[in-house]
């Protein structure tokens, strides 16, 4: 009964904000009369509200600019983490564009939606990623390409890396700057998440959206961390493969020092 209560308050919030919070985005977007992240930092506070996560964080997001930031994946719930606090734009697979409030508060933030099996297509949209960062935007890019359980880090695509070489090549910018952040849900109503039970937090593969959502509603009280390491320039030199296997290691080592070592739930 009480995960009910909670799954139709979280709602009722989520949707009474929505139609506050979009059409002021939008006139945002049009007439630029604040910056775009403003709205989009609250309308994201709102939803971690509703789902009753609290969200604690180590570092800082870079100032340097072109900047790349590469994280692991673990759940639809990380750009509403990251986006609540930090001045960035996101990079998602394409098939988002289409979900309920979801997709449509991606397309308000100019989320760049990537489809990796039309190459054509992809080649597009990283010349758009490149010219992005260019201008300023930092750009997160999930760089597993797909959702972990919360336990592990997936292996990074290297290919996904290539709005970097991209934004170098075509003379956007001599050298691209790369930071590691780390995501690690762990804890639930104050207790520290084992290895069976952080996959709650976990939307994988094709696990359909709205069950998940209402878990997530009904469960409340999850504790996030997000972790900033130091960012590394990446130039005309730099080896690809290279930079996705260091990135990924210190993102691993991020995220399991806070699983190992969770901060206390305020």
């Amino acid at each position: 009964m009480i995960g009910k209560i909670r799954i139709f308050l979280a709602l009722g919030l989520v949707v009474a904000g929505s139609l506050v919070f979009a059409p002021l985005q939008i006139l945002s977007m049009k007439t630029g009369w604040w910056p775009e992240t403003v709205i989009l930092k609250i309308w994201h506070r709102l939803i971690i509200r509703a789902l009753g996560m609290r969200i604690h964080v180590r570092g800082t997001l870079s100032t340097k600019r072109p900047l790349l930031v590469a994280s692991n994946h673990i759940s639809w719930t990380d750009i509403m983490v990251l986006g609540s606090f930090a001045d960035v734009k996101f990079i998602a697979r394409a098939d988002m564009e289409g979900w309920p409030l979801i997709g449509m508060l991606s397309k308000l933030q100019r989320t760049v939606f990537i489809e990796r099996e039309r190459k054509r297509s992809s080649g597009d949209q990283v010349s758009e990623i490149a010219n992005r960062m260019a201008k300023g935007d930092a750009m997160v890019l999930f760089a597993e390409g797909s959702t972990g359980d919360g336990n592990v880090v997936l292996p990074f695509k290297s290919t996904l890396f290539g709005a970097a070489s991209m934004a170098i090549s075509e003379g956007a910018a001599q050298e691209v700057f790369i930071q590691p952040v780390a995501i690690a849900y762990t804890r639930l109503h104050g207790v520290p998440l084992g290895r069976r039970h952080r996959p709650i937090a976990a939307w994988i593969g094709d696990e359909d959206l709205m069950p998940h959502l209402k878990v997530l509603m009904a469960e409340g009280a999850l504790d996030v961390e997000v972790h900033f390491g130091e960012p590394i320039a990446f130039s005309k030199g730099s080896n690809r493969k290279e930079t996705s296997r260091l990135m990924e290691s210190r993102v691993r080592e991020m995220m399991q020092a806070a699983l190992a070592d969770p901060l206390p739930s305020r």
